[in-house]
């Protein structure tokens, strides 16, 4: 595919998803149709969608219009491309440029600036005060990609030697011990032996980060009630040198290949449909916005709605009251989530504790995109 053609594909996809289809599903239904692309097309056109994703008002501004040509449009304009020679009728690429969308478009202001629904641009400044415009600019961006190392099959030193045979550079991060930030030949990962052997996973710096606040001591039963796809349970499981930890969700399929990994990683997970305590931690990383991880996901930015974020905090309260009944004496409960509200982390943990005195927090951290890793916030409580 031209370069000229990747744009006209992301432009396509963007219509869809503005009709509602979600990204993933357009992208796989194209990826499925178009036989003739190569890797490096199908990366390219999801670069570009994904960035439009992150900037959906922006360059809705810059663009002049709200369908995927005009975003698209946008998008190279704020890339200081030249729009004229990829708008070129050719075969494949977009029709010419109008004269209008020549002139069209305006320096996007305010919330659009901020690439954040104007309900959610209000929340985000509540919530973080004079840092919420950095961190609205910061899920501008695309993510890093990082590595956990699994310490039940090696040390730093020896996934590092084992990514760099392999063409994978990669460097340790402040966030956790065991971070390593991807720098280059990303796209190899999922290929490697080091990371079909185990030795290392994927997974966010402030995720892992996450991980090593909670108290764990050798032999202790501990609980993932929100498990997914397992990467917090994965990581408990190394911090416990291979002790057991129990995995349980309430969508048991979305913990189908953890069983897997487990396996790959050398780590003894058991899945527990009904867990049953009492267990000295319970960790609930809990359904959330994802705020803190639009970069990753950016949709979820457009997607939200107040009513839905309301619903995912009463979820959220329900999952901690649950939990709590789960804990052992003098154990600990430890509450997560990946995202950057307030009304998700501090304010849910200070409205249970105000229900529940005989709990307290003895921890709580926010960590934010300017960490280096997505936003995440932990707090660990005990009763007392």
């Amino acid at each position: 595919m031209t370069p000229a053609a990747r744009i006209q594909t992301a432009i396509e996809i963007l219509d869809r998803i503005a009709l509602g289809v979600p990204a993933e599903k357009a992208l796989t239904t194209w990826g499925r149709r178009a036989r003739f692309a190569g890797s490096g097309d199908r990366a390219a056109v999801r670069d570009h969608v994904f960035d439009v994703l992150r900037r959906w008002r922006s360059t809705a501004a810059l663009g002049g219009g709200e369908s995927g040509r005009a975003r698209m449009l946008g998008l190279l304009r704020m890339q200081e491309a030249a729009p004229e020679a990829l708008f070129s009728g050719d075969r494949h690429a977009p029709a010419p440029l109008t004269e209008a969308e020549q002139v069209a478009g305006q320096t996007p202001e305010g919330a659009a600036a901020l690439d954040l629904p104007d309900w959610l641009a209000e929340r985000f400044r509540a919530s973080l005060g004079v840092r919420a415009g950095a961190v609205a600019e910061a899920l501008r961006h695309r993510a890093d990609v990082f590595l956990r190392v699994n310490l039940l099959r090696g040390d730093l030193t020896a996934a590092l030697a084992a990514l760099s045979g392999e063409g994978i550079t990669a460097e340790p991060h402040d966030l956790s011990p065991t971070a390593l930030r991807v720098t280059e030949g990303a796209r190899r990962i999922a290929r490697s032996q080091a990371y079909l052997s185990g030795l290392v996973e994927l997974q966010d710096a402030a995720s892992q980060a996450v991980v090593d606040a909670l108290p764990l001591t050798p032999g202790a039963r501990v609980l993932d009630f929100c498990a997914g796809g397992g990467g917090k349970t994965l990581a408990l499981a190394a911090r416990l040198g291979g002790s057991p930890v129990e995995a349980h969700d309430a969508d048991p399929a979305r913990m189908k290949d953890l069983p897997g990994r487990a396996d790959r990683a050398g780590a003894a997970v058991r899945l527990r449909e009904a867990p049953a305590g009492p267990y000295d931690l319970v960790l609930c990383d809990v359904p959330c916005s994802g705020s803190g991880a639009w970069r990753r996901a950016p949709e979820g930015k457009w997607r939200l709605t107040p009513d839905a974020l309301q619903a995912v905090c009463r979820e959220q309260a329900a999952i901690l009251e649950t939990c709590a009944g789960l804990v052992a004496p003098g154990g600990h409960l430890a509450y997560a989530t990946c995202s950057v509200l307030q009304e998700e982390n501090a304010a849910r943990i200070a409205a249970f504790t105000a229900d529940h005195p005989a709990w307290t927090a003895i921890t709580e951290r926010q960590f934010l995109p300017q960490d280096g890793g997505d936003g995440f916030y932990v707090a660990v409580l005990t009763r007392r």
